[in-house]
C-alpha cells in the first residue's frame, strides 16, 4: 500500500465536527483517589482520560490473570482437555481445588482463573500451554510485548503470586485489557457473575469477586478482575460502557478493600460524566475519494462533553482530530487501499498520554490447609 500523497490536502484542510461550536470547554477537576497508581482509558479510541503514576512499576497480584486468560484463549484450543499436575494442585493462594490427574477443559480453567481467581488453574494452563511455568512466563512476556504492545511488563508466573521481578504498570494493564476486550470469549468470562462448578473435589457455585457486579452494582459494568497480595495491596481492573463510551479503569496499591471500589467508582464517574465518544464519517474527510483509502466508515474520537473538534490531513497523509484548544484526540496514517481490500474496524490508537503503604486490613484469609491459603481476599 502506498502512503497518501499531498494531493489529499487539496481535498480537505480542516473540517468542523460540531454543529454548534461551544468554545472554552474547561477540563474538570481530577478525581481524588488514594490508589498509588491508576488510569482511565476509553477502550474504543485509546484516549487516556485520567492517570496517576500510570508508568510506575507495580505488583499486579491477580490482574496477571487477564494476561494468562487472553494468551490461553488466543493460542490454545478451548476444548483441549488439560491434565492437572501435582505442582498445579499444590499452587498456593486462591484456588478452584483441582486434583492431581483431574481432566479439565482449557476454557473451564480460564473460567476458574478469572471468576474465582484460581491460582491452581493458572499453573495448569501454563503447563499445558508451554510445558512449565518458567517457559510459559517467557512465552507470555513475548506475547505481551509483540502482540499486545505492553512496554514495561515482566511476568514470572501465570497467576500473580508475589515475586519481586513480577511487575507491570497501570498503563500496560489498561492496554492489555483493551486488547483482551476484543475477544468475545474473554469478555463473556470477564463479565460472568456466577458459574456452576463441578470438579473431582469441589462442586459449588462460583461468584465473581468483583463487588461492582453484585454487592454494589455499578451502571454499565461489563467486566472486572480483582487482585490482592500484601506487597501489591488491592488491585482492580474494571470495564464499563454507557452509550458509545467504553471505559477501562485500573487501580493499583489501594490501601484497603473498600477504598479500591470507592476509587474505581470515582474514576468511572469522572469518565462518564465529563467525556463522550463521537464519530466522524469517512466521507466528511475524504469526499468522493472515500473508497480509495484505508479507513472505516466511522472514525471514533473521545472528547470533553460540549467540546468541538477539527479534523485535518497533513502533507504526509496523517489525519488528526484535535480539540478546540489543539489537544490531540486521535490520529491515523491514511494509506491507499489495495484492490478488493476491505476495512471493517478502526485502527488501534496508541496509548501515548504520559509512597509505601501499610496493610493492616489484609487478614481475611480462608481457613483451610496452608497450601491453599488464599492470599486474595475471599469474595473480593
Amino acid at each position: 500500500m502506498k502512503k497518501l500523497t499531498m494531493i489529499l490536502t487539496l481535498i480537505i484542510l480542516t473540517a468542523n465536527l460540531g454543529n454548534t461550536p461551544v468554545y472554552g470547554a474547561s477540563k474538570p477537576d481530577s478525581p481524588d483517589i488514594l490508589s498509588e497508581s491508576a488510569i482511565v482509558l476509553e477502550a474504543g479510541t485509546g484516549k487516556v482520560l485520567y492517570e496517576k503514576n500510570a508508568d510506575r512499576d507495580m505488583y499486579p497480584a491477580s490482574l496477571t490473570k487477564i494476561a494468562t486468560a487472553i494468551y490461553a484463549l488466543e493460542n490454545g484450543n478451548p476444548e483441549d482437555q488439560v491434565t492437572v499436575s501435582e505442582e498445579a494442585r499444590n499452587t498456593g493462594g486462591s484456588s478452584v481445588f483441582l486434583m492431581e490427574g483431574e481432566q479439565v477443559s482449557l476454557k473451564k480453567l480460564v473460567q476458574g482463573l478469572l471468576i474465582n481467581s484460581g491460582n491452581d488453574a493458572g499453573t495448569a494452563i501454563a503447563e499445558h500451554m508451554s510445558g512449565s511455568v518458567d517457559r510459559f512466563s517467557e512465552d507470555l512476556n513475548a506475547f505481551l510485548e509483540d502482540e499486545v504492545g505492553t512496554e514495561s511488563t515482566h511476568f514470572t508466573n501465570p497467576h500473580g503470586l508475589y515475586d519481586g521481578q513480577h511487575t507491570t504498570t497501570a498503563r500496560d494493564l489498561a492496554v492489555l485489557t483493551q486488547y483482551a476486550m476484543q475477544n468475545e470469549t474473554f469478555m463473556e468470562i470477564f463479565g460472568t457473575k456466577t458459574m456452576e462448578w463441578t470438579g473431582e473435589s469441589w462442586d459449588t457455585t462460583l461468584y465473581t469477586h468483583h463487588k461492582l457486579f453484585r454487592e454494589d452494582p455499578y451502571e454499565g459494568i461489563t467486566g472486572g478482575k480483582t487482585g490482592f497480595v500484601p506487597q501489591a495491596g488491592f488491585t482492580l481492573a474494571t470495564t464499563a460502557a454507557r452509550e458509545d463510551t467504553n471505559l477501562i479503569a485500573i487501580t493499583m496499591k489501594t490501601p484497603n478493600q473498600d477504598q479500591v471500589y470507592t476509587d474505581t467508582k470515582e474514576l468511572l464517574d469522572y469518565g462518564f460524566e465529563n467525556y463522550e465518544t463521537s464519530f466522524v464519517q469517512k466521507e466528511e474527510i475524504l469526499g468522493g475519494r472515500a473508497d480509495e483509502y484505508m479507513l472505516p466508515e466511522e472514525i471514533p474520537y473521545t472528547h470533553l462533553k460540549e467540546e468541538t473538534a477539527e479534523v485535518s490531513v497533513d502533507e504526509n497523509g496523517k489525519m488528526t482530530i484535535t480539540s478546540e484548544d489543539g489537544t490531540l484526540l486521535t490520529s491515523y496514517q491514511l494509506e491507499e487501499k489495495e484492490e478488493n481490500e476491505e476495512v471493517t474496524t478502526v485502527p488501534k490508537t496508541a496509548v501515548v498520554e504520559k509512597e509505601e503503604d501499610s496493610w493492616t486490613d489484609y487478614l481475611n484469609y480462608l481457613i483451610i490447609p496452608p497450601k491453599f491459603w488464599a492470599l486474595e481476599v475471599l469474595h473480593f
